[in-house]
């Protein structure tokens, strides 16, 4: 297999972290697995939104992805070779309980079954996350996150794979990104009826229940001699306004509120957010006891900070606005790895009782390429990378807690509404005939990984 380069990227550079430090890198089901109805695997809404007209960008499925499913052992050897101690990944709900309740699917938890198997052998510390945004379409045929009942039936979900892999995965993510989750449902906003902002409210509420009950069902399993560690990963950015003016000040508050602590808050406080402009979140105070019980870990996904403008017109009355003078990835995402250093702060200052941090997303879309001399050469990525282990650190210096950082991605794959296009992955792939080639930044990180401290500390591996 071709290295990807023939120069080996510097390290030097690269800070050092503490002892035990988790390593790893991240991908979602839906997002590299394909086998989109194989061996019983039921349809998720993701599948029937890409086999609509105009569902995704280029017509894109994941029917095939990177057919991890069918390369397990080829994927699970890349991983080994690039050293890391951490392995995120997510089921499918579709592949193990096609219509999300009644009967299990054996050939779908077998696969899972395979892939925990195939880390540990490889001393790869496996962090499993339950939802990942593919739920069975049979549940958003009955009002999905809109619905409450959809955070029970997750919570029977979260119980099920549990009980099947609980012996060998210590450490459990519930939801991914919540946030993503309700912006995905307002731009498809055609289908909801009523006040925009009540149904986003709403939805959030429910995936913050789901979390809480499912994390209620895996706790419960802790007494029959099984340690969980569960958290929920959270998509943060860090709010600035575009400019001193009040109304732009007072927008980047909103934005804080809805985008940031409207998750935070619930899971740490015990409470929602009370801001001018977005509506109370009305609930039962008994589920703000059941989503604000312990967290083991907080998970924090960051790509980009946001800079926010006024704008009256829209839900909740701002827009993202282009940071001035500053370069954009190709998604139109700012390229400003100092920034996450001022989100972690943020993040501390914010809640003085975080609980310890793991870092499950970063990275950088680039169109890349495998060039005439067969390698891929994405300088870019690494210097972004390294951009933010250089914050990262500063914030473990500083005091906050974090005990591990996961790459997007181990593999190029489906981006969702965007397609093929963007890679973010350290292992380039071609998507007509699934060859996987190990670009620079897997060589960079594979050395970075190998020069990090073995000495005393608490281990990544539980």
């Amino acid at each position: 297999m071709d290295t990807g380069t023939d120069t080996e990227p510097e390290t030097t550079d690269a800070p050092t972290f503490p002892p035990g430090f988790c390593w790893g890198v991240a991908t979602s089901a839906y997002q590299i697995e394909g086998a989109w109805d194989a061996d019983g695997k039921g349809p998720s809404t993701w599948d029937v939104l890409s086999h609509r007209p105009g569902g995704l960008a280029d017509g894109a499925t994941g029917d095939v992805a990177c057919d991890h499913y069918h390369r397990l052992d080829e994927d699970l050897e890349l991983m080994a070779r690039l050293g890391v101690t951490s392995y995120r990944f997510s089921v499918s709900w579709p592949r193990v309980r096609p219509t999300g309740r009644g009967p299990w699917n054996p050939h779908g938890l077998a696969f899972y079954d395979r892939l925990v198997d195939g880390l540990l052998a490889r001393h790869i510390d496996p962090m499993l996350t339950l939802y990942h945004w593919d739920h069975p379409q049979a549940l958003e045929d009955d009002g999905g996150w809109l619905n409450r009942d959809t955070a029970e039936r997750f919570a029977e979900y979260a119980e099920g794979i549990a009980a099947r892999l609980g012996d060998r995965v210590h450490r459990w993510i519930t939801i991914n990104e919540p946030l993503s989750v309700v912006h995905a449902a307002m731009n498809g906003s055609s289908r909801l009826d009523g006040p925009l902002r009540q149904h986003a409210l709403a939805m959030a509420h429910h995936l913050l229940l789901a979390h809480g009950l499912a994390a209620q069902r895996l706790r419960g399993l802790t007494g029959r001699g099984r340690r969980m560690e569960v958290g929920i990963a959270l998509n943060l950015s860090g709010m600035t306004p575009a400019s001193g003016r009040y109304a732009d000040v007072e927008a980047a508050g909103r934005a804080e509120a809805y985008e940031d602590r409207l998750f935070l808050d619930p899971l740490l406080h015990g409470r929602y957010p009370r801001v001018e402009g977005i509506p109370v979140v009305r609930c039962d105070p008994a589920d703000n006891t059941v989503i604000a019980a312990p967290l083991d870990f907080l998970g924090v996904n960051w790509y980009a900070p946001a800079r926010v403008a006024a704008a009256p017109s829209e839900p909740f009355g701002y827009t993202r606005t282009p940071l001035p003078d500053t370069a954009a990835n190709m998604l139109g995402w700012p390229i400003v790895p100092a920034a996450f250093g001022g989100l972690l702060r943020w993040l501390r200052a914010q809640y003085p009782d975080l609980p310890p941090v793991h870092i499950t997303e970063n990275g950088m879309p680039l169109p890349d390429e495998v060039d005439a001399g067969g390698a891929v050469r994405d300088e870019e990525r690494i210097g972004y990378l390294r951009g933010c282990l250089v914050q990262l650190r500063a914030a473990i210096d500083a005091g906050l807690d974090v005990r591990g950082y996961h790459v997007w991605s181990l593999l190029d794959n489906l981006e969702w509404e965007h397609g093929y296009r963007p890679r973010f992955g350290l292992v380039h792939v071609d998507f007509t005939t699934l060859e996987r080639t190990p670009k620079a930044s897997f060589e960079w990180y594979r050395r970075l990984i190998a020069a990090q401290s073995t000495g005393e500390g608490p281990p990544c591996h539980g």
